[in-house]
C-alpha cells in the first residue's frame, strides 16, 4: 500500500496550490482520506478530511481557504489551498484511514497508511 503526495511548492502570500494524493495497492474508496502538515519544531497537525460519503472536515485555521475532494476512480484525493499565508508553511501528508469514529478524525493515530509528505513553502 501506498500514498504519494506531489503538488507541494514554494509560493507567495495569497498565492494558491492544488496537491495530490495518489493511493496504489488498495482500492480507498471506503477510506476516510486525511491531510496532515508539519512545520520545524511543531506537532503534526490536523488540516483536512474527507470520509467514503463525501463529508468533509477542516480546522478553523483552514476553512474557508482549503477545500480536500477525491475521485474515486482515480484513487486520488486532492487539497486545493488558496489565500496561502506563511504560516501555512510545512511538509504536508496524505493519510488514510479504514475507520473513523468522527470524534477522532483529526487525530494522527486514526490513520494507518501514510504518504511521504511534500514541502510546501508560503512566503511573505
Amino acid at each position: 500500500v501506498q500514498l504519494q503526495a506531489s503538488g507541494g511548492g514554494a509560493v507567495q502570500a495569497g498565492g494558491s496550490l492544488r496537491l495530490s494524493c495518489a493511493a496504489s495497492g488498495r482500492t480507498f474508496s471506503s477510506y476516510t482520506m486525511g491531510w496532515f502538515r508539519q512545520a520545524p519544531g511543531r506537532e503534526r497537525e490536523f488540516v483536512a478530511a474527507i470520509r467514503s460519503g463525501g463529508s468533509t472536515h477542516y480546522p478553523d485555521s483552514v476553512r474557508g481557504r482549503f477545500t480536500i475532494s477525491r475521485d474515486k476512480a482515480k484513487n486520488t484525493v486532492y487539497l486545493q489551498m488558496n489565500s496561502l499565508k506563511p504560516e501555512d508553511t510545512a511538509v504536508y501528508y496524505c493519510a488514510a484511514a479504514p475507520r473513523v469514529i468522527v470524534s477522532m478524525i483529526r487525530l494522527p493515530s486514526t490513520y494507518d497508511d501514510w504518504g511521504q509528505g511534500t514541502q510546501v513553502t508560503v512566503s511573505s
